[in-house]
């Protein structure tokens, strides 16, 4: 299920099954122009950087953001927009997507009303969580998914022991550690984030430090 999966670092996730899928692109290394769609979780630098974004777009690439993007994305003349708000369902080419709110419970970088998100895409029948800067939440408690793609990294999201209370709860499949060794935590917080897993569910670490 992670063929064709990288975690390029932080939260910058890239699938490539069918179409080319990026995550909150950050820190990308050369023009790729490659992708077909592009999820953004919320406007911070480290998710939404308009440098990177131009590394991957082409001419025909799809943006789905939340709607507090809207002017940022159209003055990079970014036109091809889809604008999503928290728990809402959609489909783009043939590729199902839901909304989970991502938000902060006792801490301010992130305010609920702020209406960022994660995302829930169903890929060759199986769905990935991303799940983007959050803390665990009554809605992300509900998540059912397949994979898992969790913040580890703490002071601005969950730190690896509340990641892994979330995950043992969702009980995904497979779940990757993010969002740590860039901006705020260390490869040791995915380490010891693996070992608090529930031994049924598979952690891998994907980001290469």
């Amino acid at each position: 299920m992670l063929n064709n999966i990288e975690v390029l670092c932080h939260n910058s996730i890239k699938i490539n099954k069918g179409k080319v899928i990026y995550f909150d692109p950050f820190k990308i290394t050369q023009n790729y122009n490659d992708a077909d769609i592009i999820f953004i979780t919320h406007s911070h630098y480290d998710h939404y950087s308009e440098e990177d974004i131009n590394k991957v777009i082409k001419k025909d690439t799809v943006i789905i953001a939340p709607k507090d993007l809207k002017n940022q994305l159209e003055q990079n003349k970014i036109t091809n927009i889809i604008l999503v708000e928290p728990n809402n369902k959609y489909e783009i080419d043939g590729i199902k997507f839901e909304t989970i709110p991502a938000y902060n419970t006792n801490k301010q970088f992130h305010p609920k009303e702020n209406n960022w998100v994660g995302y829930i895409v169903e890929i060759e029948n199986n769905k990935y969580y991303i799940a983007g800067d959050t803390d665990i939440t009554e809605e992300n408690k509900k998540v059912k998914c397949d994979i898992a793609f969790i913040p580890v990294g703490g002071t601005y999201t969950m730190d690896y022991k509340e990641a892994a209370e979330l995950t043992n709860i969702i009980k995904p499949k497979i779940v990757v550690p993010t969002h740590y060794g860039s901006i705020v935590g260390t490869k040791q917080d995915s380490v010891n984030f693996a070992k608090l897993i529930n031994p049924e569910i598979k952690c891998e670490i994907l980001i290469k430090e």
